[in-house]
């Protein structure tokens, strides 16, 4: 669930390198850490379950920390934040550990003539040292999810919390390494400056979430070291609601997936596409969920949250100005606070059309039909999520067929999210990898091809050595060959 904001302006001078004579203030303990995973260490799989087994201690010994620290960044309710970052964690963490057992077995894999008498396998290996950056939106999952996949490929970690949200990246600091073991887990601090510092240094994979623009710098240090990595990115998440269609019961997860976390959620829907027919009856919908959800004025609610910094505040105010307030607009400057807000007669070359909104505000963008609005979504760049709402499984079908995303949910918002066994992901300027449950486990392990054979049997080696006969091409290639199974032709 990426940010928009994840470094001040001055991350964007790059990387970068070392000034001569100058030490980088993170190379000891990366030796250190570059020295646990060569002995080993993280190998064995009691090692890894006991580090797991140690993460959901933290979270279950440290829940009313991490909330209070939310609460304080992010103004998020205890609710929010048990769903979407504790327990969702912990599930994680669950999976993992009644998992892993056969995540870690070798799989055997089919074989040609050649190789008949062999042992043809993949072994899961550890990559090494790996490092994760988190982004401010949800401090504790986007940290710790893949933190998960990590310690179980038994990988050694430098997990970099998001400095915007300070309050949690304190308890993330203080708290997590008196449970995982300092020798293959560390924590680094700071912003911009300490990020570019930290991205000199090589890992073996680099797994980020945050923006675009703060993607571009990650993965042209990656590219210094020729580090693999993962960007989990974020984009302008379209909204198809259909003329065939129970309104209120859409407007009601649109709205609750809209302004969760206010907004501040990467696969948020970030506009609603409709047609202005469509759009007169969502509205008086969307109006009524706002009112239920939040009350008259959701600045007293407990369950609305705040803008993370007035950075963000601004940034996302002044969006504002784009097509017409209908719902909400109300803000206030000195609590990072906007109201649950819908905009109509939005165009498409405004602001609010033009970049993620990640705040509360919906737009809604008015086409004549369906056909317009796939093609509206295909000539844009492909979102993190795509959402469609019809009581006809054919339209949403047929948005699910003809477009392109990171993820899919037809008739509802966020609830992909919810399934471990589903790959989250972006595709494009989205980002690219994918993680949760098994997904992160793969992202953080080496998949070796193994092939065991035998000291004996050197005469059907020979067909392969020189000097080369054409018979001997004849059978090698028979031995080794794919013929294609299932076709049948009729005579």
């Amino acid at each position: 669930m990426g940010s928009l904001e994840e470094a001040e302006p001055a991350a964007t001078e790059g990387p970068g390198r070392e000034r001569a004579g100058s030490m980088n203030p993170y190379s000891g303990r990366l030796k250190s850490l570059r020295a646990a995973w060569l002995s080993g260490k993280t190998r064995p799989i009691e090692y890894r379950k006991k580090q797991l087994e140690a993460l959901g201690r933290f979270l279950d010994e440290k829940k009313s920390d991490l909330f209070h620290a939310l609460h304080e960044d992010l103004r998020k309710s205890a609710f929010e934040s048990e769903i979407s970052e504790v327990a969702f964690t912990k599930n994680e963490v669950m999976e993992t550990l009644n998992n892993l057992d056969s995540w870690m077995k070798d799989e055997y894999m089919s074989k040609n003539l050649a190789t008949k008498f062999d042992s043809a396998f993949i072994r899961k290996d550890p990559i090494g040292v790996v490092l994760i950056i988190s982004a401010y939106n949800y401090p504790i999952n986007i940290a710790l999810v893949p933190l998960v996949g990590a310690i179980a490929a038994g990988n050694c970690v430098v997990l970099k919390p998001s400095e915007l949200s300070s309050s949690t990246e304190r308890v993330l600091t203080e708290t997590l390494p008196s449970y995982l073991d300092p020798e293959t887990f560390t924590v680094v601090t700071g912003g911009p400056e300490e990020t570019t510092k930290l991205l000199e240094n090589k890992f073996d994979y680099i797994f980020f979430t945050g923006s675009r623009n703060v993607g571009k710098i990650v993965m042209t240090a990656a590219a210094q070291h020729l580090t693999p990595l993962t960007l989990e990115l974020g984009g302008k998440n379209p909204c198809y609601v259909d003329e065939s269609c129970n309104f209120q019961n859409a407007a009601n997860r649109i709205v609750w997936g809209k302004f969760f976390n206010a907004g501040q959620t990467c696969i948020a829907p970030d506009y609603v596409i409709c047609s202005i027919t469509t759009r007169e009856k969502l509205m008086p919908c969307l109006q009524k969920a706002i009112h239920e959800f939040y009350g008259s004025n959701p600045r007293e609610s407990p369950d609305f949250g705040r803008l993370v910094n007035n950075r963000s505040f601004q940034r996302v105010r002044a969006l504002l100005k784009s097509g017409q307030v209908a719902i909400g607009g109300e803000t206030d400057e000195s609590d990072c606070y906007i109201a649950p807000t819908v905009l109509v007669d939005v165009k498409e070359s405004e602001p609010v059309m033009q970049e993620e909104v990640f705040g509360p505000i919906l737009p809604i963008f008015t086409v004549a039909d369906l056909d317009e609005a796939i093609q509206f979504i295909k000539r844009r760049d492909p979102p993190l999520a795509a959402y469609a709402f019809s009581s006809n499984s054919k339209v949403v079908n047929r948005v699910l067929d003809f477009t392109s995303s990171g993820g899919f949910c037809g008739n509802d918002i966020l609830m992909h999210m919810t399934l471990v066994s589903l790959p989250f992901g972006g595709v494009g300027y989205s980002g690219f990898g994918k993680y949760h449950g098994k997904f992160t486990f793969d992202t953080f392990t080496h998949y070796r091809a193994s092939l065991l054979r035998g000291m004996g049997m050197e005469s059907l080696n020979t067909l392969r050595y020189p000097p080369y006969a054409n018979r001997n091409l004849g059978l090698l290639l028979s031995a080794t060959s794919v013929r294609r199974t299932g076709m049948c032709t009729l005579q």
